[in-house]
């Protein structure tokens, strides 16, 4: 029987997360790892969310990695297939094909306690790594609600992460379900085509222009040749936001003159006073994400366009009926219904040394030491995971926290020497979260009176985190060993001495930076 594949480290996504955390590697000297993606491409989220008008509503030039900054962004704000191409050009760049495994669905990781390393089943084969880095992110699997009646829905039906290119919506009556960022952009980009949109809204989103405009030819001149330039861009983006921070975690109050601009914003397009209330949300602005459009009113004010302010309650044939009785028959449902977030399926997917998977550590909610890592779930880590999510800046900033974070524990593990693995200690992971659950009790999160995808079924708040990119990054520049229990083959040991290693580990020699790098 063939011996199974090991490799020090197994990464599981492509997307942001997956292809920095892989380029991190290789920076680190780190060479003997996978990327195992399911998919037959990179690009994650922004593979999968392709549907008309999608783009992100965070700038170019701070939703990039610091080192790969791309001067020839073609708009303030990218769409998608731009920011597909650009996380191309990463795996390109730093040479990861040769690492990806393109098709390898993970289907389960268990942790092997003799062994110390971990079994990976995938769609692909098998194989055991050292370390695994989950990078599947929260916005990978779609939510499809639980309609009555919506199996013997005749017509087409499909969520907006996995649009139907096939299926031409010109001329058709089409439901757009949900209100969130997705259903924003695509309503614009198709009540034009269309015969009769009609959206359901259980809960107003609110929006604010969205400045987007052309890059002009001088600013990418200026930014290829004067990269200080393009670092200064940036750090202006980065820095408006920071200061923006204390607002939505301290003092939500200040967030009403922000209100005043969402409620002018919608005034400008909508005429129609009734139409405007049904458009009004009662809840403080950014309890809920708020949304970047300035197409997104004037499409609900096109005569083809109606609004039905309630939720989809039940599909009979081609008719849905809404939860105040209103009726509309249609050819097509888009579902914009968001993600599964706080029940994230890879959960169901990682066993770990108690014999108990993730989702069953998790079910009273997600938590973990840092965002990064688990108890009881040995040299297991993820990005953007509990409580690093961002409300107003870009994650890539999180993403790159975190990769630091792996950094200095992949340097730990190393000059531990030897099989061994860090386990987070269950205080270590309490300390930090019940720290981070404080924090979040002041948000406009918490007390803007809203019900969000940023809660779990508890209403837990398992998905922000309360401060600036700035302070978590801060928090996970090195790995503390003393939140850890170093574990070796058939022993445990003490914190004492996990204190020693790390005093030996501050100072690790960094290796030479990889080709690939030196091109970016």
């Amino acid at each position: 029987m063939a011996e199974r594949e090991h490799v020090r480290v197994a990464v599981v996504g492509s997307g942001f997360g997956g292809l920095g955390a892989a380029v991190r590697l290789r920076r680190e000297g780190i060479t003997d790892f996978v990327v195992l993606e399911r998919a037959g491409s990179v690009g994650g989220t922004w593979r999968d969310n392709s549907y008309p008008g999608c783009a992100c509503d965070v700038p170019s030039h701070l939703y990039s990695f610091s080192f790969a900054p791309n001067p020839d962004w073609p708009r303030t704000f990218s769409g998608q297939p731009h920011i597909r191409a650009y996380l191309e050009h990463v795996a390109d760049t730093f040479g990861l094909r040769p690492h990806i495994r393109l098709d390898h669905e993970v289907r389960m990781m268990r942790w092997d306690a003799e062994e110390l390393h971990w079994e990976i089943e995938t769609s692909g084969g098998s194989l055991t790594a050292d370390v695994v880095v989950s990078a599947t992110g929260p916005l990978s699997d779609p939510k499809m609600p639980e309609i009555p009646g919506l199996a013997d829905f005749p017509g087409k039906v499909f969520h907006s992460a996995r649009w139907d290119h096939d299926y031409d919506l010109r001329g058709k009556r089409v439901a757009m379900v949900g209100t969130g960022a997705s259903a924003i952009q695509i309503v614009p980009a198709i009540a034009p085509d269309v015969e009769r949109l009609t959206l359901f809204q259980r809960t107003p989103p609110w929006v604010l222009p969205r400045t987007d405009r052309a890059i002009t030819g001088v600013e990418k001149w200026l930014h290829r040749q004067l990269p200080f330039t393009r670092a200064a861009r940036r750090g202006l983006l980065w820095g408006i936001r920071e200061l923006q921070v204390s607002a939505f975690t301290k003092r939500p109050n200040q967030l009403g003159f922000i209100e005043t601009l969402a409620k002018s914003n919608m005034a400008r397009a909508i005429k129609d006073p009734q139409l405007r209330a049904k458009l009004t949300p009662d809840y403080r602005i950014g309890c809920k994400r708020i949304l970047l459009s300035s197409e997104y009113y004037p499409a609900l004010a096109r005569p083809n366009v109606d609004l039905v302010a309630s939720g989809l309650k039940e599909i009979r044939g081609s008719v849905l009926v809404a939860a105040d009785g209103t009726e509309t028959e249609v050819d097509a449902i888009v579902f914009g219904t968001g993600f599964h977030v706080t029940d994230m399926p890879i959960a169901d997917r990682v066993v770990g040394a108690e014999g108990r998977t993730l989702a069953e550590e998790w079910k009273d909610g997600m938590q973990s030491l840092r965002g990064a890592t688990a108890a009881g779930f040995p040299n297991w880590m993820t990005i953007i995971g509990p409580n690093t999510g961002l409300g107003n800046s870009s994650m890539i900033l999180m993403i790159e926290s975190q990769l630091n974070y792996m950094a200095d524990y992949l340097r730990q593990l190393g000059v531990l020497g030897g099989r061994v693995a860090l386990a987070a200690r269950p205080s270590a992971v309490h300390t930090w979260n019940r720290k981070v659950q404080d924090r979040m009790k002041r948000t406009v999160w918490n007390t803007g009176g809203c019900t969000s995808w940023y809660l779990d079924a508890a209403g837990r708040n398992t998905t922000v985190w309360p401060g600036t990119t700035g302070e978590f990054r801060r928090e996970t520049r090195t790995v503390d060993l003393a939140e850890y229990e170093i574990v070796r083959v058939g022993k445990r040991v003490p914190a004492q001495a996990a204190a020693s290693a790390k005093t030996a580990a501050k100072s690790p020699a960094r290796t030479a930076k990889t080709t690939g790098e030196a091109s970016a």
